[in-house]
């Protein structure tokens, strides 16, 4: 018999009589996770390993054990700021000029390679999941998975029910100072931007609201409604106050040397008991420029 623990075993208790399988459905457990953890024996009924698929009784304890995995980055080591962290998931705020997922131009320093190092240090044997990711240049919170039942509950809302928003620096003053950008994106043909097209574009939706004003700038939250690609830049691109520093939708500055983009929040449903958890992330040092947000 296995000592549970919540790092290692998903446990729920039952609330009827029903087989095994049905009910880990019914508790968000995906089809394709069951059916992998009834092929490795991963499968517990009140701390003891079940081969079938069993019916339950009233208030006992149906588990299902996370397999180690090794490591899928390397193992490099920094220190992270870490907003959250439970069993199931760890929020990072990302620091600019960092590459969230090794990439072949970019196998070293990357937000991955650090979280397999922390993953090891904390004797975390998984793989590091990624629900989101930044682009290198925009900082923030990014949030990770450690175990596939979080990932796959987050993932789905992540699209839908996770409220996200961002704080961005624009060029000039806006004539309407809250509205929402409802203009569909598509690829470009260098397959590197991405633009507004009516005919193939997919749905796009961004609401803002100026918060402030400084010397022909605009502080600015947005609210990412959808999830596409370079979303937010290329909606204010669009709207004539492109991000400050966004050479690629707009053009560089003196003032920072990136995109003035910042994940800020995320308000979310915890993948275990559906608690809602708010997490914000402190404005980094290179928006300085602009006062009022020190």
């Amino acid at each position: 018999m296995y000592r549970l623990n919540q790092k290692d075993f998903l446990s729920f208790r039952a609330t009827k009589e029903v087989k095994i399988n049905e009910y880990l459905k019914e508790c968000g457990v995906s089809s394709r996770l069951i059916r992998k953890s009834v092929n490795s024996g991963s499968i517990y009924l009140n701390g003891k390993s079940v081969k079938t698929n069993k019916k339950i009784k009233l208030n006992d304890i149906v588990s299902l054990r996370f397999e180690d995995e090794v490591p899928n980055g390397k193992i490099e080591n920094k220190n992270l700021d870490i907003l959250y962290e439970d069993e199931d998931l760890i929020l990072i705020n990302k620091e600019p000029f960092m590459v969230t997922h090794t990439a072949k131009d970019d196998s070293e320093g990357t937000l991955l390679n650090y979280l397999c190092g922390y993953f090891k240090e904390n004797n975390i044997n998984r793989k590091v999941r990624f629900i989101n990711r930044l682009d290198r240049d925009t900082s923030g919170i990014v949030v990770v998975s450690k175990n596939s039942f979080s990932q796959d509950k987050i993932s789905r809302e992540f699209k839908e029910s996770v409220e996200k928003k961002y704080l961005a620096i624009c060029e000039g003053t806006f004539k309407e100072k809250e509205g929402i950008i409802d203009a569909p994106i598509a690829k470009s043909e260098d397959n590197i931007k991405r633009e507004i097209n009516y005919v193939i574009g997919k749905k796009s939706l961004t609401s803002y609201k100026v918060l402030r004003e400084y010397k022909n700038m605009s502080l600015v939250m947005l609210t990412l409604h959808t999830g596409r690609t370079h979303q937010i830049r290329v909606h204010l691109s669009y709207i004539g106050h492109p991000i400050l520093g966004d050479s690629l939708y707009g053009k560089g500055s003196e003032l920072i040397n990136r995109q003035a983009l910042h994940s800020y929040s995320l308000k979310l449903k915890l993948p275990r008991n559906n608690k809602e958890i708010e997490i914000f992330a402190k404005v980094p040092g290179d928006f300085h420029f602009f006062p009022a947000l020190y």
